[in-house]
């Protein structure tokens, strides 16, 4: 036999749990007592224990043994209640109410008899609440040990207070069965997973502007996507519904208008690159084949224009509006807040604009529009939406009317 808890426990509203859930739930009053004829000890619940006091507030005697079998019922205690146990995981505690303190009973799944007594129950709830200066006025013993299920059984009946209990579990409703349990639990689970999935398209479709992407933008999202649709939502949907050679034209065009914003047309590599591009051949070795090449060439070639722009800013929008709370969510996931005002910074437009010929180049035609968009525009900088405007112009590429929703 080991004692996992001897001494003096905290109670309130005369409540003290044992609990195996993970989650650390603890059943109501009516869903543990239900069925039973004691009102002591609440075990309705699979994995999880209810026990009921005397004092109201206040620290209460409180011991829990573990037996290899059926201990001797002890003289002395006043009341006394038998109930089955079986944790649902391996961690098992005595918590007292709101989880403010729990022990370890290091209790093995298995099937369990227990039995709960009492001694004092009366003078504990006639003394209400009990304050460190003031005698103990009830005391507890919770005995488990492994034995197959069975009924719940009042053993021992001696105070009025228990008396009371044991007859409010006996107006209580059945327990419902294990299978209408595990319907309620499936229903619950799929309720919650569907709000959470409705939360999920949620945001997601404020993110996109206020519909919701076609898988070939859901497969893009690893290109600057994000950072695009902050600027113009529509352009990125278009893309996305573009065939592959209206797509292959706006990544042209857009390494193209880069080139000429940051004035690197007339820089011989850059140029060739270009030509490159528009003929469907590779981009030139170097310094096409090595970021930091590029950055080299840049900084080394004396024919490089030093232009530099205001950087580009998104138009302001307002911030999420998370649904309001679903069944088992009371919080919302995502929220977002308005841009705050800053120092805008001017950017050097040839350190833009030369990636914007590296994504034209990519295999992947929408994430060559989409990635060569972004660097462009951000070339353009304050300029912005000028470069955007043309891009609309491009033949084929025109804005859709969002869906009609029901």
């Amino acid at each position: 036999m080991r004692r996992p808890v001897v001494g003096e426990v905290h109670v309130s509203y005369s409540q003290i749990y044992v609990q195996s859930d993970p989650d650390g739930t603890n059943p109501g009053l009516g869903e543990a007592f239900a069925g039973q004829s004691g009102g002591l000890c609440g075990a309705a619940v699979p994995g999880a224990l209810w026990m009921v006091t005397g004092l109201h507030t206040g620290s209460v005697g409180f011991t829990v043994e573990v037996h290899g079998e059926a201990p001797p019922l002890t003289p002395g205690w006043e009341d006394v209640v038998e109930v089955s146990f079986r944790p649902v995981s391996e961690g098992t505690s005595l918590v007292q109410w709101a989880g403010e303190a729990a022990w370890d009973l290091e209790l093995p799944v298995t099937d369990y008899r227990v039995r709960y007594s009492a001694r004092g129950m009366d003078k504990g709830r006639d003394l209400d609440t009990r304050t460190a200066k003031e005698p103990r006025a009830d005391s507890y013993l919770l005995q488990f040990w492994p034995a197959p299920p069975g009924p719940d059984q009042v053993i021992r009946q001696t105070s009025e207070i228990a008396a009371y209990w044991h007859e409010e579990a006996r107006g209580l409703p059945s327990p419902p069965a294990p299978e209408q349990r595990a319907e309620a639990e499936r229903l619950a689970r799929q309720a919650k997973e569907r709000d959470a999935e409705d939360r999920r398209l949620h945001y997601e479709r404020w993110e996109w502007g206020g519909r919701l992407p076609n898988e070939a933008l859901r497969g893009a999202r690893a290109s600057n996507v994000l950072g695009l649709l902050t600027f113009d939502s529509d352009l990125v949907h278009t893309l996305g519904a573009s065939a592959p050679g209206v797509q292959h034209t706006v990544a042209l065009l857009s390494a193209r208008r880069a080139c000429e914003a940051a004035g690197l047309t007339d820089v011989p590599w850059v140029a060739d690159a270009l030509a490159a591009l528009e003929a469907g051949r590779p981009l030139p070795p170097p310094p096409f084949d090595d970021p930091a090449r590029m950055s080299d060439a840049l900084r080394s070639d004396p024919r490089v224009p030093d232009t530099s722009v205001l950087e580009a800013v998104p138009p302001e929008r307002p911030p999420y509006q998370p649904p309001p709370p679903g069944p088992g969510d009371p919080y919302a996931v995502v929220e977002t807040f308005p841009r705050t005002p800053r120092a805008l910074h001017r950017i050097s437009q040839p350190h833009y604009a030369l990636p914007a010929v590296l994504a034209a180049a990519g295999p992947a035609p929408l994430i060559a529009a989409l990635d060569a968009v972004w660097h462009a525009l951000n070339t353009c900088g304050e300029h912005w939406p000028e470069f955007l405007d043309e891009i609309r112009s491009v033949r084929a590429v025109t804005v859709p009317e969002p869906p009609r929703t029901a």
